[in-house]
């Protein structure tokens, strides 16, 4: 007897709404906290309706101190308690940074395994919605360069809810990013109830013998569309990846599709030094370099802030840029 699986069309937001009312039913010890988290439904309206139906015990209005929204979660995580913190914006987790990287990440190393913190912070990030520069920060790589935390950034609606459940349930911290330019920008099949998305995996989007794309993101889309154009135009067919954990990145899918392309374009929106691009091709270097038939391109932010809106389509990748790359490595 065959079964059919419910769903439902949800944007990125409305999935990780969903993803959040599951666990708060299924398990009491979740907790969502931040700023107008609970009255207000939060700055994008991903926590809307939440305190109604679960009571302000659960889902917490919080003064403005992001420093004070991680550390309590951390205390909360220690006890018992599974902590999902909100940051308003990333550029907004500076405060937080010292209490997420000098604690969070250590208390399992640092009590020998006796405790760990089983919290997600959520924060949207990114640029693309007009924002001003702070809001449309691009950090991940502060957070890649520590172990102890994962960091976590899917592309699509089913995605979303299946990895915002599964880092509830992970025993660690993890940074669940959050593109503000994905939230509303498409719908898609969503299963009702609970099922997860394995951190660490990445997915592939296409299938083709000539490059390998990697992106997260809001970039996704972008080289999904540069894909189509260069197979319409060129007849060059490009194996998309989205990554969809940034640390621990999924080497055994990097070295797969490298070894079976040759070629190889990095794109996000993060600035180029420091990139999480960097150790995309440290892993292609050190797993496939003898595969490679040219060299490793990367396609990303500047090193300068993000811009003021008139200039923030000049800042992103875009399908031209990705298109030129690919064309790049293809001819070399």
């Amino acid at each position: 007897m065959s079964t059919t699986t419910k769903t439902n069309k949800l944007t990125l937001v409305q999935a990780v709404t969903d993803a959040m009312r599951v666990m708060l039913k299924e398990n009491e010890e979740v907790v969502v906290l931040g700023e107008d988290v609970g009255k207000n439904g939060g700055v994008f309206r991903a926590t809307e309706g939440l305190q109604e139906e679960f009571g302000e015990d659960r889902v917490i209005d919080t003064p403005l101190s992001e420093a004070g929204i991680a550390g309590t979660s951390i205390g909360m995580a220690i006890n018992g308690m599974r902590p999902i913190a909100e940051m308003q914006f990333l550029g907004f987790i500076y405060p937080a940074y010292e209490q997420i990287m000098t604690h969070a990440s250590r208390i399992r190393m640092r009590t020998m395994g006796r405790f760990s913190v089983p919290m997600v912070i959520r924060a949207p990030y990114g640029a693309g919605i007009r924002a001003p520069e702070i809001h449309s920060d691009s950090v991940e790589t502060l957070f890649t360069h520590m172990p102890g935390i994962k960091v976590v950034c899917p592309s699509s609606p089913y995605d979303a809810k299946g990895l915002l459940i599964a880092s509830i349930e992970d025993p660690d911290p993890v940074l669940f990013m959050e593109s503000m330019r994905c939230y509303r920008s498409t719908r898609e099949d969503v299963p009702e109830g609970k099922y997860t998305v394995e951190i660490g995996k990445a997915k592939r989007l296409s299938e083709g013998e000539d490059v390998s794309i990697f992106a997260w993101g809001a970039m996704v889309p972008v080289v999904q569309s540069a894909a189509a154009d260069m197979e319409k135009e060129l007849g060059i067919t490009c194996d998309v990846i989205d990554l969809r954990t940034l640390y621990p990145l999924d080497k055994d899918m990097i070295a797969e599709t490298v070894q079976k392309t040759g070629r190889a374009v990095i794109v996000h929106e993060a600035h180029a030094t420091g990139g999480v691009s960097n150790d995309v091709a440290s892993i292609i270097n050190d797993t496939s370099f003898l595969h490679m038939r040219a060299p490793i391109e990367r396609v990303t932010g500047p090193d300068v802030p993000v811009p003021f809106f008139a200039l923030e389509e000049h800042y992103l990748p875009s399908p031209e840029r990705v298109k030129k790359a690919i064309k790049k490595v293809v001819e070399f």
